[in-house]
């Protein structure tokens, strides 16, 4: 059960910093690496990989949050 309490809070962060550098209106994650406006190449990669990396930490923490909901059953 600790085990699973600590994968969840680990991916609770990861997903919350991932909302974070998400481009609002702005550049975001985008503009931080030099992306003028979205004229660079590699910012349209790199968004679309931090949202397969956000979609993948949001999947661990629900998952984890459903197995700690099954485990706190039994005590």
């Amino acid at each position: 059960m600790y085990i699973m309490l600590v994968i969840n809070i680990l991916s609770m962060v990861a997903v919350i910093s991932g909302v974070l550098l998400h481009s609002g209106r702005g550049g975001g994650l985008s503009d931080m690496f030099g992306g003028g406006g979205g004229a660079a190449l590699g910012s349209t990669a790199a968004e679309r990989n931090l949202n397969r990396i956000t979609f993948v930490f949001a999947l661990v923490w629900i998952f984890s949050l459903l197995s700690l909901s099954f485990l706190m059953v039994r005590y």
